[in-house]
């Protein structure tokens, strides 16, 4: 075995979202651990003292006194708006058509797709994200550079072509069949090589014709198999954009239902501002609700509610995200940090177990991979990540007189970014170390 197959540490991973602070039972916790890995799967986990006979003498790396979690799960982000965070603007619509619409447009170009796409994955590792659900831009290269970056690195990697046939720069569209042969070549290249897989991506029902919302439709009918991912209820003007658009709609919602693009397999970016009608059809086709709180805080969006995707029953399946780049951190740390403020705002609680169970296991089951990725158990793929609670000069000090694992999680969450990441490891490989960007 190399010395890249055995590690040392704490180990942290969850069975099911916890139900409040007591429930010990709803995850792992492992004071010195180790996760030895064969193959890119991990082969072994547990106390350190249970470590099987055939991994004696082998050399290991040792983290301690560090937290091994599984990897973080971003499932909405922006490929191609790397270079427009931080961008000025006063709402969505004037932040996309002053910045983001103009960034795309360099896409086009595969050299730069090629050269971004390195640098995105790259800067997903040092945050420690290890699989993402990703737009591409309207270009079809862009996600063929994506898909290929990650798979030379082994990454797992969702990417979809964005079908935009309105609403945008002349440069920035395709037509509802270019927009189709795209992704349907798309899909035939790159859906499940390596590890890596391709998702149905209109952009939002306001760039959409109805003709191409009926080739995204169709391409979801055709290949169940793939994600579907795109937006919905961000913005009042963009609601009532939608609204003129489709006169004929009950509500947003109902825009995307009328295509069939609700579903298990749907991830919906933002969902803040649905009525009673759309929560109870998002929670009857089991669609997922994305949370992107530092996009919504830096765009004046509006705020997500936890309890109100909890008004049906079933309750409406959820995720969170970064939203790079209308979103402000590619740290998903900060992400759940800023989730917690908003969510505190309105009364609502976000535990430090419950927003790690979402960032881990939780948006692995929102992407339907909780059987690939999200634990620290044997034959799970070995994509996990090293955290410091002390990595700064703030943390260091809050540190000394934390007491829990409840009250780690939450500095760590409250006060951590990029520097708390030790190490991430893709595949059982230590792919991104602290101070190699």
């Amino acid at each position: 075995m190399s010395k890249q197959g055995l590690f040392r540490g704490r180990l942290l991973w969850f069975e099911r979202e916890p139900d409040g602070a007591t429930d010990e039972d709803a995850y792992h916790y492992i004071e010195d651990g180790g996760i030895a890995v064969a193959d890119g799967r991990i082969a072994w986990s547990g106390p350190w003292s249970a470590l099987p006979d055939e991994y004696g003498g082998v050399d290991y790396i040792d983290h301690r006194p560090y937290l091994f979690m599984p990897g973080f799960v971003d499932c909405h982000i922006h490929f191609p708006q790397g270079q427009v965070v931080a961008s000025y603007a006063g709402s969505l619509l004037e932040w996309l058509n002053t910045y983001t619409f103009v960034e795309e447009q360099k896409y086009a170009d595969p050299d730069h797709a090629g050269r971004m796409a390195d640098r995105f994955l790259d800067m997903l590792l040092a945050h420690g994200t290890t699989t993402a659900v990703a737009y591409g831009s309207v270009h079809k290269g862009s996600v063929d550079a994506l898909l290929c970056a990650a798979l030379r690195r082994n990454m797992r990697m969702v990417a979809g072509k964005v079908m935009m046939d309105r609403n945008a720069p002349e440069a920035l569209t395709d037509t509802p069949k270019t927009g189709y042969d795209d992704t349907k070549a798309l899909i035939a290249a790159w859906h499940g090589k390596g590890r890596v897989e391709v998702a149905v991506t209109p952009r939002f029902a306001l760039t959409s014709t109805e003709a191409q919302m009926e080739m995204a439709g169709a391409l979801a009918r055709e290949h169940p198999e793939c994600l579907v991912q795109t937006h919905l209820s961000e913005n009042h003007v963009e609601i009532e954009t939608v609204a003129k658009l489709f006169p004929w709609s009950k509500d947003y919602t109902d825009v995307y239902d009328h295509y069939g693009l609700l579903g298990p397999k749907t991830l919906f970016g933002h969902c803040i501002h649905q009525n009673a009608r759309e929560m109870a059809r998002m929670a009857e086709s089991r669609s997922v609700a994305v949370f992107c709180p530092t996009s919504n805080l830096f765009l004046g969006s509006g705020l997500f509610s936890l309890d109100k995707m909890r008004t049906t029953e079933p309750p409406v399946r959820h995720a969170i995200a970064t939203d790079i780049g209308g979103g402000t951190s590619w740290s998903m740390l900060r992400t759940l940090d800023e989730g917690y403020k908003v969510l505190n705002l309105q009364g609502q609680r976000y535990h430090p177990l419950r927003s790690f169970y979402q960032a881990t296991l939780g948006n692995a089951e929102a992407i339907g991979m909780n059987d690939k990725i999200g634990k620290l158990e044997a034959g799970y793929e070995a994509d996990f990540i090293v955290l410091d609670s002390a990595s700064n000069p703030a943390m260091a000090l809050r540190s000394e007189t934390i007491a829990t694992l409840p009250e780690e999680l939450f500095l760590l969450q409250t006060l951590g970014d990029d520097r708390a990441v030790v190490a991430t490891i893709v595949s059982g490989i230590t792919a991104h170390s602290r101070g190699k960007l």
